[in-house]
């Protein structure tokens, strides 16, 4: 009886230091134990995120796949509106999000950035057959759509107030159904980044045309939580992203998907917006 005590207490013990083992693992540790690293974002983000022809495809997919091989680990995606992306961060359904997010002062409040990976200045998108938009001041008194609770709306809202009259602004679960209100005629422009319109227009120039930027010069970066279970975490990505900047890798591919590259601090420690 005795020895089956001590062996029982002994289980427990075992028990119980493999899961204290457990708890003081950190994020990054158990991303590694496991092999895989949980990614959210949205596929109706191009060219960052899209579906094309059935298939995941776009810069974040490329990005991530790097990342994952300087980590040594496989990447698993969770893919699910923008206006979940974020909750779902912080609901522990993934381990980061590839998104990307604009770099604001209120978003870094909340949570960590890695390097920006593209500027994120907004643009406007209007039908190639409007003459009556040339520059983004001619937006005064019309619909002009972008994406809900997104960074880029609010910068479209700010820039209308300065307007008389104001336009009008149109939000959307998805940029994708904002484009195709705008060919159907059913609003005057869209307010996104300059890489996303820029590669709208350039897929689709018999629809669309890039009116010239009017937000405040920001950038891209991708978000994760900044509690100390996930600081290690953070610290592989961002030394994954600048080791990719500067041996050219993070060129190559936004000139791939945007046509372009972008000159990107390594850091963006005091945002515009």
């Amino acid at each position: 009886m005795r020895n089956k005590v001590i062996s029982a207490l002994a289980g427990a013990a075992l028990l119980m230091g493999g899961a204290a083992a457990a708890q003081a693992q950190d994020a990054l540790a158990r991303i590694k134990e496991a092999g895989v690293m949980k990614v959210g974002t949205e596929t109706a983000f191009a060219p960052f995120d899209y579906i094309d022809a059935g298939e995941h495809v776009g810069l974040n997919m490329d990005v991530f796949a790097a990342i994952g091989e300087e980590l040594g680990v496989e990447i698993e995606w969770i893919t699910l509106d923008w206006a979940g992306v974020l909750p779902g961060l912080e609901a522990g359904q993934f381990d980061v999000v590839a998104g990307p997010a604009t770099i604001t002062a209120a978003r870094m409040e909340r949570y960590r950035f890695t390097p920006p990976i593209a500027e994120a200045t907004v643009a406007l998108l209007k039908s190639a057959k409007d003459d009556s938009i040339t520059k983004p001041e001619d937006i005064a008194g019309k619909v002009i759509g972008s994406g809900h609770a997104t960074a880029q709306l609010a910068q479209l809202e700010a820039f209308g107030e300065t307007l008389d009259p104001a336009p009008e602004t149109k939000d959307y679960v998805s940029f994708n159904e904002a484009y195709a209100d705008l060919a159907a005629g059913r609003i005057a422009g869209v307010a996104n980044s300059l890489p996303n319109i820029a590669f709208v227009a350039q897929q689709r120039p018999e629809i669309f045309e890039v009116v010239a930027p009017f937000g405040t010069k920001t950038y891209f970066g991708f978000p994760g939580l900044k509690d100390d279970d996930h600081a290690s975490l953070m610290d592989a990505i961002d030394a994954a992203l600048l080791k990719m900047k500067a041996d050219g890798r993070l060129g190559e591919m936004q000139q791939k998907w945007f046509g372009q590259t972008f000159e990107t601090p390594d850091a963006v420690t005091e945002p515009n917006i």
